[in-house]
């Protein structure tokens, strides 16, 4: 039987990914030696989305002080990302994986209408709206729901945490915590 989801003592599956401005990264490589912290996310357009990763980028000493990389997959096309910011606006990488590949490996699934009308992330596309977060343009699949995973410099899973509803995730103190 095949395994659902990642836990921790797993190894983290390594992967090609293209980021908006660079083609051919590889994940291992960019991670180096270090700890890292890996983001599912939906798409740039999703304010909600829009929101984490404005959260990620507000509170990113967290993690620089722990020498830990922090990278932000995306289902969005690489020049939709570029197209709407410069790479300098984000202080981690952001892997732009539109046919969901590596939501695949790693084993985030989708949510169903339900978790995607669920009150929270109804809640969190209102606070989103309030805060000047717009819709932009539909990309992925919509009812994806979001994951975080911590790294360690090994490849091995240390932290796994699959989302219940669109807007799921651990705040940056909880995941830099368990770095």
């Amino acid at each position: 039987m095949a395994k659902l989801q990642l836990s921790t003592g797993d190894n983290a599956p390594d992967f090609d990914f293209d980021t908006p401005w660079v083609a051919k990264e590889r994940f291992y490589e960019k991670a180096g030696d270090n700890a890292s912290v890996l983001i599912f996310l939906r798409y740039l357009g999703c304010p909600v989305c829009q929101m984490e990763m404005a959260k990620i980028k507000k509170e990113i000493d967290l993690f620089v002080r722990k020498n830990t990389r922090v990278f932000v997959a995306l289902q969005s096309q690489p020049e939709i990302v570029a197209g709407l910011s410069n790479e300098k606006d984000w202080p981690f990488t952001i892997i732009c994986d539109p046919n969901s590949d590596i939501f695949s490996q790693y084993h985030v699934t989708l949510g169903g209408i339900l978790k995607y009308l669920h009150p929270a992330g109804l809640v969190a596309v209102v606070k989103a709206t309030f805060q000047g977060f717009r819709h932009g343009k539909f990309e992925g699949r919509e009812t994806q729901l979001p994951a975080s995973f911590i790294v360690a410099p090994d490849k091995r899973i240390t932290y796994a945490y699959y989302g219940k509803t669109i807007c799921d995730l651990p705040s940056a103190e909880v995941l830099a915590a368990k770095v």
